[in-house]
């Protein structure tokens, strides 16, 4: 034998097993039945008597203290709440024998006594053990819930108290303040544990485990007995002999069982006909028993509990009727929401164009659809939980964007949509903003957003042509994403400037390879990228509309020779915008001449209105030009350019993009110095 087997602890463990449990069992039944069977037909007289009445029923209700106890040291589980019945069960079994060995035999025994403090004992330990075991229940109870035990507890409580408590309550106030309490103490005592048992099966959604049906049958039939020998004794019809002394050996030995059966840890569904059935038939006792009442005077407790049922049913209709409304606005929301990001679906998309269309909206309403650039490759290549962990985050900085400017929808897929209102003047920056939003890159992989935007107020009738409008567009300006329009129109453009300055070419080429320089130090994506060294190598363009004279001018130029210079980037965006891929190079260009004060052209621009790119291509293109040879000057050297650029940062040059370019400058020229 193991060292560990030599203890008592281990010794109840091996006593405990499976089979041990069901022998147990076995004979503390069939001891029951024999006590039963004693009481009915009297299986024996004389000497015998006595050891099959009160001897047996004292030995069942030490038997259930001892099987009870024996769980409480094999068990770890619920040890506290187990120990307090165990406990109560001790008080109970000492209380009895007391009771027959010191007072029964009294021509008047004391009430109370020191008996009856046993046995109201069992209550207060009772309810702690029932506190404890429920609140380890898989679910947060809910008021509908707690309502519906609460109604199962007030319409058995009325039921007992009208069929029962009629005697009891018209002798409790007999005696001193001691007998009262006592008194009331019992029938209080087994209301209340009557009404808890019910609050607990409510609780669990009416789908007790065998623990709590045994446990709670057990505190039930204790109560019955109680309320059923209160009111015998009120009414001197009890007898000793009575069938009745059989419920308490009972009652105990179903809690004792109780103890030794598993829990069940899964959470019971909340659905099916007992949530209903079981709270609507305590609810018809009580309407019964008011109505009961016409005809058959009850006592006022059982009036009491009868009206607080009916008042606990309608508490809880009112709580049914208001979760179905939360629920059907649940159901709407989640109609119109799409699961995976939050936005608006494609059916709330349609609804509010709908809903735009029929209020005949202005030309500040504008529908934006897109469609990722990438997403399947992204999804093939780290497969779809990746996948959809990206289109949470695009869709959480799309929604962010717009917020207050518009609405944004996932339509599906890898298809977003904005439905904007913003006057003509902002509405490219948000447009481009949205298309920002749905844009990422990373080791291996570049997401980007191809759009098509409609103004449905006027280019369409209703909104399913707004949205083949949007759609056509978005496709075509996909298809001029992908293909080589754009380099190839870059590569004529290209030429022509060569032809016509073939200094100009060098030039070109060191801005662009400088602007991407500073393009990654902020970290821009590789489309991002690739406009920026677009709008770098053309920002010049526009210049093949200024004559010879003014471009080659060795002296300064006047006030019309400056009013025609400064049209060549408006000229220069006009051109790029001719093909739908260069239309957002032809935006930064535009801006190329911008100052970070205000004073620029042709647009006036300030601080962050100038579009980054047009930002990085200023600060290069002046440090290139400073530092190449001009017919009216020499070339400066690079620290003295440099002295310029951090000279007029905040003024003509925005102060980070000059110093992530003089970075960009210094990680480029150190391989040189070495």
């Amino acid at each position: 034998m193991e060292p560990g087997w030599s203890t008592p602890a281990a010794v109840v463990r091996l006593l405990s097993g499976p089979r041990a449990r069901r022998g147990t069992l076995v004979v503390l039944a069939a001891g029951l039945a024999l006590y039963v069977l004693q009481l009915t037909v009297g299986l024996a007289d004389g000497a015998l008597e006595w050891p099959l009445t009160s001897g047996l029923y004292y030995a069942l209700i030490i038997a259930a203290a001892l099987v009870c106890a024996a769980r409480v040291v094999a068990v770890r589980e619920d040890r506290l709440a187990w120990g307090l019945v165990a406990a109560a069960l001790v008080a109970w079994a000492v209380a009895d024998i007391y009771w027959e060995v010191a007072l029964a035999g009294l021509p008047e025994p004391p009430y109370p006594s020191p008996a009856d403090a046993g046995w109201l004992a069992v209550y207060p330990a009772s309810y702690a053990a029932i506190f404890l075991l429920a609140g380890r229940g898989p679910r947060r109870p809910t008021p509908g819930l707690w309502l519906d035990g609460a109604i199962a507890a007030l319409g058995a409580s009325a039921l007992v108290a009208a069929a029962l408590f009629g005697p009891i309550l018209e002798t409790v106030a007999e005696g001193g303040t001691a007998v009262v309490v006592t008194n009331l103490a019992y029938p209080a005592g087994d209301l209340l544990l009557l009404a808890t048992v019910g609050v607990v099966f409510g609780l669990r959604a009416w789908r007790p485990d065998r623990m709590w049906i045994l446990f709670g049958a057990g505190l039930a039939l204790s109560a019955v007995a109680d309320s059923w020998y209160l009111a015998a004794a009120a009414g001197h019809s009890w007898q000793a002999g009575d069938i009745l002394n059989a419920f308490w050996p009972a009652s105990i030995l179903l809690m004792a069982w109780a103890s030794w059966q598993p829990r069940r840890n899964a959470e019971a569904p909340l659905a099916g006909r007992r949530l209903v059935l079981v709270p609507t038939a305590f609810a018809l006792v009580g309407l019964a028993l008011l109505t009961l009442d016409h005809f058959v005077r009850l006592n006022p407790l059982a009036l009491i509990l009868s009206s607080a049922t009916l008042a606990a049913a309608v508490l809880r209709m009112g709580t049914a009727f208001r979760a179905n409304v939360q629920m059907l606005q649940r159901s709407r929301r989640e109609a119109v929401t799409d699961a995976l990001t939050g936005l608006g679906n494609r059916r709330r998309l349609t609804a509010d164009l709908d809903a735009l269309m029929a209020s005949a909206g202005d030309d500040h309403e504008l529908l934006v659809l897109f469609d990722l650039d990438g997403f399947k490759s992204y999804n093939d290549t780290f497969g779809h939980p990746a996948g959809d962990a990206l289109l949470q985050r695009l869709g959480g900085k799309l929604g962010a964007v717009v917020e207050g400017r518009g609405t944004a929808y996932r339509m599906g897929g890898d298809e977003f949509c904005v439905l904007l209102r913003a006057p003509g003047a902002q509405r490219d920056a948000l447009v481009d903003a949205a298309a920002e939003a749905l844009s990422e890159h990373g080791h291996g992989f570049v997401i980007g957003a191809s759009h098509g935007c409609v103004v449905p107020s006027l280019e369409a009738s209703t909104a399913v042509e707004a949205l083949q409008v949007a759609d056509h567009r978005m496709y075509r300006h996909k298809a001029g994403r992908q293909s080589g329009r754009a380099s190839d129109t870059r590569d004529v453009l290209l030429r022509v400037l060569r032809e016509r300055e073939p200094d100009l070419h060098e030039h070109l080429t060191q801005v662009a390879e400088l602007a991407c320089a500073v393009g990654l130090h902020y970290g821009l994506g590789a489309e991002a990228l690739d406009e920026l060294a677009r709008a770098a190598e053309l920002h010049d363009v526009g210049k093949m509309a200024v004559p010879d004279a003014i471009l080659d001018k060795p002296g300064p130029l006047d006030e019309e020779e400056w009013a025609f210079m400064r049209r060549h980037t408006v000229i220069g965006e006009a051109i790029l915008s001719a093909g739908a891929a260069l239309v957002p190079v032809a935006k930064i260009v535009r801006a190329s001449h911008e100052r970070f004060d205000g004073a620029g052209y042709p647009d006036g621009l300030a601080g962050t209105e100038i579009p980054l790119g047009a930002r990085i291509v200023a600060v290069c293109d002046a440090f290139d030009a400073m530092t190449s040879d001009r017919s009216y000057r020499r070339a400066m050297s690079v620290d003295a350019a440099l002295a310029e650029l951090r000279g007029a940062a905040g003024s003509q040059f925005d102060p980070g993009v000059v110093e992530a370019f003089c970075a960009a400058l210094a990680a480029q020229l150190e391989p040189v110095a070495r």
